[in-house]
């Protein structure tokens, strides 16, 4: 039975609860943990229903080149979410649910492409994640990932993860509930922000064309603006729509088109 008296565990959840909110939050979070449960990366991110892009909230490395945003994007972009039965036991979209935790091998990777992109390509060996149904529907995804160095995660930092993942989910509810809270409160953050905040993996590009129309820019006049093509503006927009989840302009002024109050 796992002890969470022990000195250890409680450095960690010290350590968990004192990053709640700071910007650091990812880094200093990582790093608690590891006084429990090894791991070299961590990501936390919200799958949804209805097939939406999935949303990264934060990522952090220890001790390896940091590529979780890269193994995001793949995820993301390549639509490997799409095939992702890791999470089947918690379905996007159904009744809130305490959390899990789920353990996936690379080599059980849903598929070749999610095999190769993002556990042999930057050397992942397996993954930890405490994983639950949001009131919202959503399926928040707390992501620990162990790497080549290290071998697979042992019986014992499994169970404590077990023991631990009320408190973990918990903080990192608790930060990101703070997050939303600061930006709701912000003055009149720039849009350009804005979509930073939502969505972090929007490239410069991407935020120059979703900049432009949310100040009623067409199509035409941002291509001459930025010295693109027509259809190299269009491609920016959708792929930035994509990762936003949205499908109309309208969309974009109803979540971006005004200060946040």
């Amino acid at each position: 039975m796992t002890d969470l008296s022990a000195p250890h565990v409680q450095t960690a959840l010290t350590g968990l609860i004192d990053a709640i909110g700071r910007e650091d939050f990812a880094a200093r979070a990582l790093a608690a943990l590891n006084e429990t449960v090894r791991a070299a990366s961590w990501s936390v991110y919200r799958l949804h229903p209805q097939d939406m892009p999935p949303e990264l909230h934060l990522s952090a490395s220890r001790g390896v080149e940091d590529a979780t945003q890269d193994c995001f994007r793949a995820y993301r972009d390549a639509g490997l979410y799409r095939q992702d039965r890791s999470f089947a036991r918690l379905r996007p979209g159904g009744p809130p649910s305490d959390p899990q935790v789920l353990r996936m091998h690379g080599d059980e990777a849903p598929s070749p492409a999610h095999r190769e992109l993002i556990y042999r390509r930057h050397r992942v060996v397996e993954r930890l994640s405490v994983a639950s149904v949001e009131p919202d529907g959503s399926l928040l995804a707390i992501n620990l990932y162990h790497h080549e160095h290290q071998g697979r995660f042992t019986p014992a930092e499994q169970d404590m993860l077990v023991a631990l993942a009320p408190l973990v989910r918990s903080s990192v509810q608790r930060h990101l509930a703070l997050e939303r809270r600061a930006c709701a409160l912000a003055p009149a953050a720039d849009p350009r922000q804005r979509l930073l905040q939502a969505c972090a993996a929007l490239t410069p590009r991407e935020l120059d064309v979703c900049e432009r129309l949310l100040r009623g820019w067409s199509h035409d006049g941002i291509a001459a603006d930025l010295g693109l093509t027509l259809s190299t503006v269009k491609t920016y927009r959708a792929r930035a729509f994509e990762r936003l989840g949205l499908h109309f302009r309208s969309e974009l002024f109803a979540r971006f088109g005004h200060a946040p109050h």
